[in-house]
């Protein structure tokens, strides 16, 4: 994979022993100076005459964003909550709290991060935030021309931003770009970046950029399936047939098959050592297609359908998994589809009684909040990805490319609606929790009381913060409880080229749609002026990335740098903090604790670092996979077929194409993915195929593409973005 230019080289000196093989805390890394020792002859010689040069004297390095030491900037800037901003809040601080630093922090200090921004760069903050989200954050700061006028840099969402640099309320950084040298490099590396960034194409704002971006990692896999492998290994693994004392019945089968009842499909995978890439062959002519059998067979007991499961993966794969049939799932070598994934579900569901000690129902599919569409909405995500949908998880809405780069919008097409409906077969056979299904706000099951309950078997979500679970007292490694990522399931996919039994996943990491943006105002004092510019530059730096993603440097340990992505090691006080304090979450600890994540250009490799052993298993399988070509995913850059390229989180729209887009009330809020707020796709995988005019149950079926795209103006949303996106092309190859 293409790696940040802000990549740091180890240069011969050192080389990771942290990446990927376990974190400071208490782990011995090893030092791989080489000692070289250089021996100098005496060599006796006759001095030349010299003749003296004039002295040159070297012009001293002139500081383009020069600012008296000291400038104070009012800042409103923050992730979203009060616990995530520059200060402590009394909910973190609480009557104290001692960090890596020996410093005790109190309600109101600065995080270590901003206490040493403000030092190392020489500006003060006046911070002005108060908790809110992006989107009311930058509502509350321009509301008024005297508000605005308080204010020096605020955080927004990007699509706010683009319209407040339309509406002449945020600046246009592209026009000091030459200031920041940094930051300019790094657009120049990544174009599809900068594409992402561009706000105006037209006037003297044509190239306008009109807010510091925010990277959560750059070009690197977001979320991937999530399994309780040591179940795939009870439930499949071993000589002989399953047995166990109980059992259920399963439902009666609904889902239909996805993947051929007949014929071979060839598929490539991982070899099991990760040593290269083979093919296997799905075998239907001998075993059939594994939904059809079961389907036929009706309800059955779990044990039996364990055995079927068994029985058709030696005979698809002729033995290729041997015993071990639980690789077809977690393995390296793992080929699983989304019919095998159902098969297993089924299996999973009606065994509670062999996975659950306590004789707990064990629930198939769940979301992180069940009472949260952004969590929710995971559900929709991972069948994007089970039946070779587009638009799912694009950056922005649910916007995609073809292969002649013509924008689809996934709300507008039958294929999304009907991939919804598979999702909903799972519901009518209880194969997605319940508390999915019926959630309110006081029934909001989390992902941690599946695990910790032994009552989930699988999700879709970031792999760092959920599988802290193997190691934070929810699962009993000590019994072998193993909770981890698994490869992207193999689907159909048609890429403009003809169909495809591949992997692909659009949960790639660009640009964040949010960012830090500067008050127009503040081009009228140079002093606040080059402040603000100089903190955007400083975050592309390698120290800059490095302070911002790990914090100052008593919380790392700058003598040993991992060479995957060229940045130093979390101190070991530090990691002991992350599990004393944020239960290993590392997101939550580093916005919380250090101010570090906020913004800016973060490095994956802090959340690398403190990635649980088990974590680190099933992402290096998922690595490994797209490092050799296995799973494909959208390109930060233009391609031939642009089915893989990736959307620009922000589209340069105009004043008058802005109001026609905000108009859209139908459109625009019915896809919410705040709390339990209406969303038509959570509507339809939970209620079915309904009528098109029953708000309430949302729209589904063949109904829901055409009425998005004409009653509830679709077609106009997309003939906007579809401007917008060949207007920025043409501008793009002109200029950039």
């Amino acid at each position: 994979m293409k790696r940040n230019v802000l990549m740091k080289s180890a240069a011969g000196a050192f080389a990771a022993a942290l990446m990927f093989t376990g974190c400071t805390g208490g782990n011995e890394v090893t030092d791989l100076v080489d000692e070289v020792t250089t021996e100098v002859e005496e060599v006796t010689t006759t001095e030349p005459e010299v003749t003296a040069e004039p002295e040159v004297t070297e012009e001293p390095e002139v500081d383009l964003l020069a600012f008296e030491p000291g400038t104070e900037l009012v800042m409103s800037c923050g992730y979203n909550n009060a616990k995530t901003g520059m200060r402590f809040d009394a909910e973190v601080a609480g009557d104290g709290v001692t960090l890596a630093d020996g410093v005790t922090y109190h309600t109101g200090d600065f995080k270590p991060t901003w206490v040493a921004v403000q030092d190392i760069l020489g500006f003060t903050i006046d911070d002005q935030y108060a908790g809110d989200a992006d989107k009311d954050n930058y509502v509350k700061w321009t509301a008024d021309a005297d508000t605005l006028a308080s204010i020096d840099m605020f955080s927004g969402t990007a699509a706010q931003l683009q319209e407040g640099g339309a509406a002449g309320t945020v600046l246009n950084i592209a026009k000091y770009l030459d200031l920041m040298p940094n930051f300019k490099a790094f657009l120049d590396a990544n174009p599809m970046v900068r594409m992402s960034l561009t706000g105006s194409i037209d006037g003297d704002d044509a190239g306008a950029i009109y807010g510091s971006p925010y990277f959560d990692g750059l070009d690197d896999i977001e979320k991937m399936p999530l399994m309780r492998a040591d179940w795939v290994v009870k439930l499949l693994d071993g000589e002989g047939e399953f047995t166990a004392d109980a059992s259920d019945n399963t439902a009666a089968p609904v889902y239909q098959p996805y993947m051929p009842t007949s014929g071979k499909v060839e598929v490539d995978v991982v070899k099991a050592d990760g040593s290269g890439v083979e093919k296997v062959t799905k075998d239907y002519d001998t075993a059939g297609n594994i939904i059809d059998k079961m389907n036929a067979a009706g309800s059955i007991s779990g044990v039996e359908a364990v055995n079927m499961l068994r029985t058709y993966i030696d005979e698809a794969y002729a033995g290729y998994y041997g015993t071990n049939r639980s690789d077809l799932f977690i393995g390296q070598n793992a080929a699983w589809d989304a019919d095998e994934m159902v098969a297993l579900l089924r299996c999973v569901v009606a065994n509670s009684a062999t996975l659950n000690a306590d004789g707990n129902k064990v629930q198939g599919l769940f979301s992180r909040e069940e009472a949260n569409n952004s969590r929710r909405a995971d559900i929709y995500r991972l069948a994007g990805i089970l039946f070779g949908v587009r638009g799912l998880e694009s950056r922005q809405d649910f916007l995609f490319f073809d292969k002649d780069g013509n924008l689809h919008d996934a709300r507008q097409e039958d294929a999304t609606y009907a991939a919804l409906l598979r999702m909903n077969d799972l519901v009518k056979e209880g194969l997605i929790s319940a508390d999915f299904i019926a959630s309110t706000e006081d029934n909001n099951t989390k992902s941690e009381n599946y695990i910790e309950s032994d009552t989930g078997f699988m999700s879709y979500d970031y792999n760092q913060t959920q599988t802290i679970f193997n190691e934070n007292g929810k699962l009993d490694a000590d019994a072998g409880e193993k909770y981890m990522s698994v490869l992207i399931p193999v689907a159909r996919w048609d890429d403009g080229t003809g169909e495809k039994f591949m992997r692909f996943t659009e949960s790639w990491r660009g640009a964040k749609p949010g960012g830090w943006a500067i008050a127009s105002h503040v081009a009228d004092d140079e002093n606040k002026l080059h402040a603000c510019l100089k903190l955007i530059d400083y975050a592309y730096t390698y120290e800059g990335q490095v302070l911002l993603s790990f914090g100052p440097e008593a919380f790392r340990d700058d003598s040993t740098v991992d060479d995957f992505y060229g940045m130093p090691a979390i101190s070991e006080q530090n990691y002991s903090d992350l599990w004393s304090l944020a239960k290993g979450n590392y997101t939550n600890f580093a916005r919380q604790y250090l101010g570090s994540t906020l913004s800016f250009n973060k490095s994956q490799a802090f959340e690398m670092q403190c990635t649980t052993a088990v974590g680190k298993e099933g992402l290096n399988h998922v690595i490994k996979a797209i490092s050799l070509g296995v799973i494909s995913h959208p390109e930060l850059e233009v391609q031939d077929n642009m089915f893989y390229t990736i959307v620009p989180t922000v589209l340069p729209t105009t004043d008058a194409q802005n109001d026609l887009l905000k108009g859209n009330a139908d459109l625009n809020g019915s896809f919410s993915t705040s709390k339990l707020e209406n969303n038509v796709f959570l509507n339809v995988i939970i209620r079915g195929t309904t009528a098109a005019t029953d708000t309430d149950a949302g729209v589904a079926g063949a109904d829901a593409a055409a009425l998005i795209s004409g009653d509830w103006n679709g077609a106009q949303y997309l003939q906007v973005k579809t401007e917008a996106w060949n207007n920025l092309l043409a501008y793009a190859n002109g200029n950039f």
